[in-house]
């Protein structure tokens, strides 16, 4: 029996063609080859010693081998160089994709639910330059001894050349520990039924919400910004342009972006930027609406919205008054807004980035193996110290500081100590910000966010607290750096205020020449009386007379005691 020749649920096809005497298209005078008549006898000799059922597993058996030889086969080809890939395989693909095994599975007649594992992902595990390559036996030089200079400055760092930086970025993300599937809570209705603090840009979580967000889960959902609103930047507070948002959404790699807000700073160039990064990273700079103006009546920015490297991104409708507390929703809920971006470096905008963007994510990120890095602060380390120094220098208003540090006192905050390590320090310089967007890094950040919008803009107070909650349930790859390593790719300026004022030249007034002056009055005349002399008075019993001043160099004392006679 023929496998062509098999009856369907309508019959075979031999036996319609020859009822309607019709002539098979199929039909030709040929006769059969050689080669197919043993293929024939071979099928044949096959059915006879076992049954379909048999021939079925048979079949399937095969199949089975085929998908695990190619399983293994697709998961050698995913490894990436030298890196190490945690392969895991946890989500199914259809058959139905598969042309080829649904042809010989349809051969033999069987409906195909079988379900088979897609190719499995890959996840980024870090690397390991080569033995004896420089930046492995580098070490930081002591500072230089300059007693006229004692405050923080820039120290070497090893970067690996752009080219080779570039070689290097990773092809998968990294794993987010527990974390898969973040979503952002959308309040209609925006409910108002937190204890204390919160905004209509950020909504108002209660604290049960506050503490469920740090019980990390496969899938949450939390507070992150934009709660008025479906997408960001559409009604929701911090609105954007249209054409912006399709802009940012065509951002697939890397981020660099900073803001402007109240017109306070000088938009910095960039420098020492190659051609690769100035084709493939985005450079946002958030700005509102009194910057902008400030942009178009200064020449500085035309109709194309560019001022040099930057993209200017104009947001409407600020929802809050504070330009501080603005600057941290560019900041911290970045994520948000370049929704398709895999890696983004923050940079405060008194900043000028001075090193390539690949360069810095390949020794700050990469090589660490990190998915979040900060610079910790030159010289505080305790968020006690910091939340005092804050109140000195007037940053915030002191109750409010105060009651936000003993919030976290009484949540168990205790000060920094080497019981902490390998935690370097509880304060960040947060100017830069260097990481991956990955569902567990976003969430922290949202987190921080919803922090500071809780309680005061000083972002350095909160930073310890959500970085500690998270560290007690996942393995948070975090790291920080050193402060003078950050000063080294970027270079702070002078904000724009104090920027006029040391270039103002010095004011000369126009006003006509003062008067000459009078002439000097006229000398009073003395009247010169005659000499007057003086005769000395002859004291008796003096047996010596003396004129008055007859010895000038000699010092005259009051009182002279008389001299008597020998």
């Amino acid at each position: 029996m023929s496998l062509g020749m098999r009856s369907g649920s309508y019959g075979s096809l031999e036996k319609q063609l020859q009822q309607s005497n019709v002539v098979s298209p199929i039909q030709t005078t040929r006769k059969p080859s050689k080669m197919l008549k043993e293929k024939e006898r071979s099928l044949n000799w096959v059915f006879k010693f076992a049954g379909r059922k048999k021939v079925g597993m048979l079949f399937l058996s095969l199949i089975s081998a085929f998908v695990f030889i190619w399983v293994l086969y697709v998961g050698k080809d995913s490894q990436e160089g030298n890196n190490v890939q945690n392969i895991s395989v946890n989500e199914s693909m259809s058959l139905s994709n598969s042309p080829s095994m649904i042809t010989m599975a349809n051969i033999m007649g069987f409906q195909t639910s079988l379900v088979l594992p897609p190719p499995p992902p890959g996840y980024f595990m870090g690397y390991t330059l080569p033995p004896g390559h420089p930046c492995n036996s580098f070490t930081l030089p002591p500072p230089p001894a300059d007693k006229k200079r004692t405050g923080p400055r820039p120290c070497p760092v090893c970067y690996l050349p752009v080219e080779e930086a570039i070689a290097l970025m990773p092809k998968f993300p990294s794993p987010s520990p527990v974390l898969k599937n973040l979503t952002y809570i959308y309040e209609e209705n925006l409910s108002k039924d937190g204890e204390f603090g919160g905004s209509d840009f950020g909504g108002y979580p209660t604290l049960k919400q506050r503490n469920d967000s740090f019980d990390i889960r496969e899938s949450m959902s939390v507070h992150c910004g934009f709660v008025r609103g479906a997408k960001p930047g559409r009604n929701t507070g911090f609105d954007l342009d249209e054409d912006d948002l399709v802009d940012m959404e065509q951002c697939r790699g890397i981020v660099v972006a900073s803001a402007i807000f109240g017109n306070f700073d000088e938009i910095n160039e960039p420098s020492n930027i190659s051609e690769y990064s100035r084709k493939t990273v985005c450079f946002l700079m958030f700005v509102d609406e009194i910057t902008e103006e400030y942009l178009r009546n200064s020449g500085k920015m035309g109709i194309s919205k560019k001022v040099g490297l930057w993209r200017v991104i104009v947001a409407h409708n600020i929802p809050y008054t504070d330009a501080r507390r603005t600057g941290k929703i560019p900041k911290l809920l970045l994520h948000r807004m370049v929704p398709n971006a895999r890696y983004s470096i923050w940079l405060d905008g008194k900043l000028e980035l001075v090193v390539d963007p690949y360069q810095i994510l390949e020794r700050f990120l990469w090589r660490k193996n990190a998915t979040f890095a900060i610079s910790k602060h030159y010289k505080r380390f305790d968020v006690f110290t910091e939340a005092e120094a804050n109140k000195v220098a007037g940053k915030y208003d002191n109750a409010s500081i105060d009651f936000q540090i003993d919030f976290y006192k009484n949540e168990g905050l205790t000060p920094y100590t080497e019981a902490k390590l390998p935690l370097i320090s509880d304060v960040p310089e947060g100017c830069v910000i260097v990481r991956e967007h990955v569902p567990i890094s976003d969430l922290f950040t949202c987190l921080w966010h919803n922090e500071v919008d809780r309680f005061t803009s000083r972002d350095q107070i909160s930073f310890a607290v959500v970085r500690d909650k998270l560290l007690l349930r996942v393995d948070f790859h975090i790291t920080m750096f050193l402060d003078c390593e950050r000063r080294n790719f970027v270079v702070q300026k002078y904000h724009r205020d104090l920027l006029l004022k040391l270039a103002a030249p010095v004011s000369v007034a126009l006003s006509p020449p003062p008067p000459p002056p009078s002439p000097p009055p006229p000398l009073p005349v003395l009247e010169t009386l005659p000499e007057r002399t003086i005769i000395p008075s002859i004291r008796r019993g003096s047996g010596r007379h003396r004129r008055q001043g007859s010895r000038g160099h000699r010092k005259v004392v009051a009182g002279n005691r008389d001299i008597g006679p020998n």
